[in-house]
């Protein structure tokens, strides 16, 4: 009974390994890597998607679109132009 015990905690351990999540940065640094990653996200978006590294490479993947693209541009500041004319 007890070594029935530790198998299932040892399995349980080894079914846990923690992923070491990735920055946002490191997937700007590390294209491939993102390709891989939001390949594998979108495989299983229902219990993926909100993962951190799902979202970190997401977030780097928009990035490095909108900095080829020129970035979003600050619109230029409202003038007000007082007219006397009445």
């Amino acid at each position: 009974m007890m070594l029935a015990l530790v198998a299932v905690l040892v399995g349980c351990k080894e079914g846990n390994a923690q992923e070491v999540v990735q920055t946002v940065e490191w997937f700007k640094e590390h294209p491939a890597e993102r390709k891989a990653q939001l390949a594998k996200c979108n495989s299983n978006p229902g219990e993926l998607a909100a993962k951190p590294n799902c979202v970190n490479a997401s977030r780097a993947d928009s990035s490095s679109v909108w900095s080829k693209r020129g970035g979003i541009k600050a619109p230029a500041p409202l003038t007000f132009e007082k007219n006397d004319k009445k």
